[in-house]
């Protein structure tokens, strides 16, 4: 006696199919949520080597300026500099300074925080700067960079600059209108004037 087989279907069961689709589902949001976090990432890193540039550019424009940079402290146009974009849209440049016109020492040094603010105003979400002498640039107790400038005589030049940056989820590094930390602080020399 010969047994009769059942001929067996071969397929998947709706069941199977379900679960491979959940399975594809999760894995593609996976792979958004990467991706989402890899251009905030970029962004960010975008941002600091921009910041980077533009504090050394300033410092380098400082350093060549050294009519302004050898008077005294009130009386040096680089170190009165803070602006923060909550302020408005800076003032135009007073003069052009490069090119055909020629500047004293002093129009220089109001171009070069007119142009370097409106880079910042331009390039940087919600961008802050300040210039001044400063001892202590970190911050302890927050264990980050810190705005405030304890200005005392012969502490070294130091170029501070931040802009409202984004967590990882999107949301704002600070609640709006309040101070982020700065992102860049770029100390000159030693600090003797």
């Amino acid at each position: 006696m010969r047994l009769l087989r059942k001929p067996v279907a071969g397929g998947f069961t709706l069941t199977e199919v379900l679960v491979a689709v959940l399975l594809l589902a999760v894995g593609i949001l996976g792979a958004l949520g990467l991706q989402v976090a890899a251009l905030r990432t970029r962004q960010g890193i975008s941002l600091m080597s921009r910041g980077v540039q533009l504090a050394t550019s300033l410092a380098e424009r400082m350093q060549a300026n050294a009519g302004q940079m050898r008077r005294d402290d009130l009386g040096n146009p680089y170190l009165q500099l803070r602006y923060d974009a909550a302020d408005g849209t800076p003032p135009p440049a007073p003069a052009g300074c490069y090119g055909a016109g020629s500047c004293s020492s002093a129009q220089l040094a109001q171009f070069d925080i007119a142009d370097t603010v409106a880079a910042l105003h331009a390039g940087f979400p919600g961008g802050r700067i300040a210039v001044c002498r400063d001892a202590t640039v970190w911050d302890d107790g927050r264990r980050a960079l810190a705005w405030e400038c304890a200005s005392a005589a012969g502490a070294p030049v130091v170029i501070k600059l931040g802009w409202r940056a984004r967590r990882a989820d999107g949301a704002a590094d600070a609640a709006p209108g309040a101070p982020s930390a700065p992102a860049v602080a770029l100390m000159l020399g030693t600090g003797a004037p």
